[in-house]
């Protein structure tokens, strides 16, 4: 057999497979041999059957089926030892003269291959990135969500601004009957207002489109359909069975404790701290998401380098389940062009900086991930032993392995842009955030 590559240009090779009859035969004779020992041909004691019938029958097939793994088998090897990075798979070159009756054979086969590039991270302007911090209205409102949360419920006679109060939605013609329970500070003013004063079985009336502030209420709370909720415009009415006043919470060590753990914290101010912290750490993990878009963004527009754009195109045409017309592969390459360059670009990044992933590295970072899930539910951390059985769990399923592997090695490329690329940080609420990140999205 011989292998041997022509170079077309930087990114485009032919590979040709010479097959001589000493390559298949023996293999051939062997499965053939088999054959004769297992065929029931009428006339023939099993075993008995005359090899020339058997490969007067079987011999074709074998034949092409053997030399089909063969051929396989030693372009998957060249490309390997020739240490040739290609895009896709080998697309064979089609022969119109081609005979499997023949003894020797040339197979061809067109490759794509990875361009060689240098990666350029930014432009010449830093990139913006951002430090969210938490409001003191954030800070108090979170403060008296705890007390909400924490709080009591006390009966009374009439509803006041504060008051939960259960019942029943209904509209016979609307096909509305839904039993919930209403905070009044929650919803519009002018509904607010019919609501105080009412008593146990007294029947409020309502219009749809002047109840909540959030359309999706009228779906959760009165059993709208969800397709309707932002046309539905009719009157419900709201039958009373419950009025509770809700008695919040004092902010003391019982409090602190159910919120954070027995003597986490110890004063107002600790809570507020400990609230400022968390919730600018939740805000740090949307302002890293942000500089990781852009980051891409800029290396992919950077980094000029060009693909086997023709190669690509007609090996998408039969890569799918579907075979796609020229159109329709140019439309596909078009759409995934930009992804294909990131992936080549990011693969480099990770290379040529060793940000390889380690088993106990990955294992770590589960770990601490199953420890944060407790931690935002208030939960204490499990012991190390627990962490460890849960992530052995998680690593029997293959999809949350591979999960698991994209989102450390996405925290890896992170840090690695967070130490090389150019930035200017800018300190803002929340709001100011989204409404750049927006802004940036639409421009």
């Amino acid at each position: 057999m011989n292998i041997s590559k022509e170079q077309i240009d930087a990114l485009n090779a032919v590979v040709t497979v010479n097959i001589e009859k000493a390559d298949y035969s023996e293999r051939v004779d062997n499965i053939l041999k088999d054959y004769r020992k297992n065929a029931n041909i009428p006339g023939f004691r099993k075993g008995h059957v005359p090899m020339g019938m058997v490969k007067k029958q079987y011999g074709t097939a074998v034949k092409v089926d053997e030399i089909n793994k063969l051929l396989q088998e030693s372009l998957n090897n060249f490309i390997t030892e020739e240490k040739l990075d290609i895009l896709g798979n080998p697309l064979p070159k089609e022969d119109g003269d081609f005979d499997w009756d023949a003894e020797e054979f040339k197979f061809n086969f067109e490759l794509g291959l990875a361009p060689e590039f240098e990666v350029k991270l930014q432009g010449k302007k830093a990139i913006d990135t951002f430090k969210i911090v938490a409001t003191e209205e954030m800070i108090n409102d979170q403060v008296a969500s705890f007390q909400k949360q924490y709080g009591t419920l006390s009966p009374i006679d009439a509803a006041i601004e504060n008051a939960l109060v259960a019942g029943i939605f209904e509209n016979t013609d609307a096909d509305i009957s839904k039993q919930t329970t209403l905070e009044l500070e929650n919803l519009e003013e002018g509904a607010q207002k019919l609501f105080i004063g009412a008593k146990v079985n007294d029947v409020v009336t309502l219009n749809t489109k002047e109840i909540f502030k959030n359309s999706q209420a009228l779906v959760t709370q009165v059993g709208v359909a969800q397709e309707l909720k932002d046309t539905i415009d009719v009157d419900v009415t709201f039958t009373i069975s419950e009025i509770n006043e809700r008695i919040l919470a004092e902010l003391d060590q019982e409090l602190f404790d159910k919120v954070y753990g027995e003597g986490a914290v110890t004063t107002v101010t600790e809570l507020k701290d400990r609230v400022k912290s968390d919730t600018e750490a939740q805000f740090a993990q949307q302002a890293d998401q942000f500089l990781l878009n852009k980051v891409t963004e800029s290396v992919i527009e950077n980094t000029d380098f060009d693909l086997p754009a023709e190669f690509l195109k007609k090996w998408l045409r039969t890569a799918g389940e579907k075979e796609l017309t020229e159109e329709e592969a140019a439309a596909e390459y078009e759409k995934s062009e930009k992804g294909l360059r990131f992936q080549l670009i990011e693969g480099k990044i990770i290379k040529d900086n060793d940000l390889q992933i380690q088993f106990e590295e990955l294992k770590d970072f589960a770990k601490g991930m199953i420890a944060n899930q407790y931690a935002q539910y208030g939960m204490p951390a499990p012991s190390d032993e627990e962490l460890e059985g849960t992530a052995a769990r998680i690593f029997q399923n293959q999809e949350e392995t591979k999960r698991l592997s994209e989102q450390l090695m996405s925290t890896k490329v992170l840090e690695f842009y967070k130490e090389n690329v150019k930035v200017k940080e800018k300190e803002v609420s929340f709001e100011e955030f989204i409404a750049e990140a927006y802004k940036t999205e639409e421009a």
